[in-house]
């Protein structure tokens, strides 16, 4: 898995920070703007979201290539509504070797899983490239791929949607290649926007507690969650 943030709003926490004061000012957004400096925009910005107003960071956004994941994971991504994505067309991109898979640390780990996995991989990449042979369009020959199957795509989301991406997804119950993703994610955005980002993560660094209840995991300790997070 690669995870690249590819673009995002010029100043992004100037955009947010003047979007923060528009609604109290009698001045236009563009004379804010102009007027502005960053440590009042950040300062704007931590007041502002910190009272629950969070619509005011929609105005950033960022866009992300998130490359050779499967395409169970992709599934999982696009369920959030509130953004953009580009994907990888199975109707034009084969998949022929057992690198067009990912490969779960949980299969990979095990020799016999693994041979098994790999095993079922090899027919159906067999299968595939068969019925390719006959004349079969990629579209219909698709039909036989698995979730294992690698894809890359494109993502752009505003600030507040990607917190709430965090929220879910950087959550030690989420799915494994999701949550990778997320982290990384989070990493590269903290490192260009650290006001728009400061505190995000799974639910529980933000609130201080998990909301998961009897599904929490027994590992999870909220305070080590917190401190990795803030080192991101």
């Amino acid at each position: 898995m690669r995870v690249k943030l590819l673009r995002y709003t010029t100043d992004p926490e100037l955009i947010c920070g003047t979007a923060a004061l528009t609604s109290t000012r009698s001045g236009s957004p563009s004379e804010i703007m102009r007027e502005i400096d960053s440590e009042t925009a950040k300062r704007m910005i931590k007041k502002v979201t910190g009272c629950g107003h969070t619509s005011v960071i929609e105005h950033a956004c960022f866009t992300f290539s998130i490359e050779d994941v499967s395409r169970a994971m992709t599934h999982q991504l696009v369920r959030h509504r509130m953004a953009s994505y580009t994907q990888q067309s199975q109707r034009y991109v084969a998949y022929d070797t057992l690198e067009s898979y990912v490969t779960p640390p949980s299969i990979a780990d095990k020799a016999e899983a693994k041979k098994t996995f790999d095993e079922a991989l090899e027919k159906i990449s067999e299968a595939y490239k068969a019925l390719l042979k006959m004349d079969v369009p990629k579209e219909d020959a698709r039909f036989v791929l698995p979730n294992a199957a690698k894809t890359n795509i494109l993502v752009t989301m505003n600030a507040r949607e990607l917190r709430h991406f965090f929220n879910l997804r950087c959550c030690a119950r989420a799915q494994w290649e999701i949550r990778e993703a997320a982290v990384e994610m989070l990493r590269q955005a903290r490192k260009v926007a650290p006001a728009l980002f400061e505190g995000a993560g799974p639910t529980c660094v933000e609130l201080g507690f998990c909301l998961e209840g009897k599904m929490k995991p027994a590992e999870c300790d909220v305070q080590e969650i917190k401190e990795k997070f803030r080192s991101l």
